[in-house]
C-alpha cells in the first residue's frame, strides 16, 4: 500500500481520495515513511513537519467524511521550498543567517495551500537565498539527484525536484526567476512549471516569499508528470529508487552531471 500510494501522480491520488478508496492520513503517512527511508541519502528536506502534516490530513478526512465540498487536491500532501515562509515551521532559505527562525505568519501561497487542504510534508533544501543552480550551496549540505547520488538535482530548488523524483512527495512548491523550478525539473526527470508573470496573483507570489537579489520570485510546483485533464491517467516514470543505491534504472543515463 505504501509503495502504491507514493508512486501515484497527484491527480490519481486525488481521485482515490475523492472516491474514499484511501484516506489522507494513509497517503500522508506513506510519504512521511518514504522520507524517513530515503532522505538520508537524497537530502531533499531541511525540515519534516510530521505532526502538522498528519493533523492537516486528519482534518481533511474528517471534513470529507461528513460530505463537505472540498478542493480537488484536498488531502494530497505537498512539500514547500524553504524560501517560502511557514507559520510555526522553521524557514531558513538555506542560510545560517536565518537558522532557528520560526515565522509568525504564513506566506499567501501557504495560506492558500492550507485552505485547500493540502498537508505540508516539510521544507525542502535549496541554494542559499536561491543564489545557485545546483543545490550544492545550501548552508545545510547539498541535495543529491535521486537518479544518481553523485550528481546534482539542479537548483536553486533542487530539494523540491529531488523530493518529487524520489517519491517523497507527489507535488512540491518551488520558486523561479531564472530557471530555479524549470532547470531542476529537467535535471531530475520531473515537470517544473513557471507561470507567466501575473498568472499567479501578485500578492500570492510576493507576500512571504523571501527576497533574493535580482528580482521577484515566481512560486509554482514540481510534479512527476503532466496529468491528462480528460482522464487523469498519466503515469510517473518508472524510477525504482530502492534498487542500485537510488541510482538510474534500465540502462538510462542519469540527468544532471555535477560540475
Amino acid at each position: 500500500m505504501t509503495d502504491d500510494l507514493t508512486r501515484l501522480t497527484a491527480a490519481d491520488l486525488a481521485a482515490r481520495l475523492t472516491a474514499r478508496e484511501v484516506s489522507s492520513v494513509e497517503a500522508t503517512q506513506a510519504h512521511l515513511d518514504r522520507i524517513a527511508a530515503v532522505d538520508g541519502a537524497v537530502h531533499a528536506f531541511l525540515h519534516v513537519s510530521t505532526d502538522e502534516a498528519l493533523a492537516a490530513a486528519r482534518d481533511v478526512d474528517s471534513r470529507r467524511s461528513v460530505g463537505e465540498d472540498l478542493h480537488p487536491l484536498a488531502g494530497v500532501p505537498i512539500a514547500v521550498k524553504d524560501v517560502v515562509v511557514t507559520k510555526g515551521i522553521p524557514t531558513t532559505a538555506g542560510s545560517r543567517i536565518l537558522e532557528g527562525w520560526v515565522p509568525p505568519y504564513d506566506a499567501t501561497l501557504v495560506e492558500r495551500l492550507k485552505a485547500a487542504g493540502l498537508p505540508i510534508l516539510g521544507k525542502t533544501n535549496m541554494d542559499e537565498f536561491a543564489m545557485g543552480s545546483s543545490t550544492e550551496h545550501s548552508a545545510y549540505g547539498q541535495t543529491h539527484n535521486p537518479w544518481d547520488l553523485e550528481r546534482i538535482p539542479g537548483g536553486s530548488g533542487g530539494g523540491s525536484a529531488a523530493a518529487v523524483a524520489a517519491f517523497e512527495a507527489p507535488l512540491a512548491i518551488g520558486t523561479d526567476t531564472g530557471g530555479s523550478i524549470r532547470q531542476p525539473g529537467a535535471v531530475t526527470g520531473t515537470v517544473g512549471s513557471k507561470p507567466t508573470y501575473g498568472g499567479v496573483a501578485l500578492r500570492a507570489h510576493r507576500h512571504g516569499v523571501l527576497a533574493r537579489p535580482g528580482g521577484p520570485r515566481h512560486p509554482f510546483r514540481a510534479r512527476r508528470c503532466v496529468a491528462a485533464r480528460a482522464d487523469r491517467r498519466a503515469r510517473p516514470p518508472r524510477l525504482d529508487l530502492d534498487r542500485g543505491a537510488l541510482g538510474p534504472v534500465g540502462g538510462r543515463s542519469a540527468p544532471g552531471r555535477s560540475g
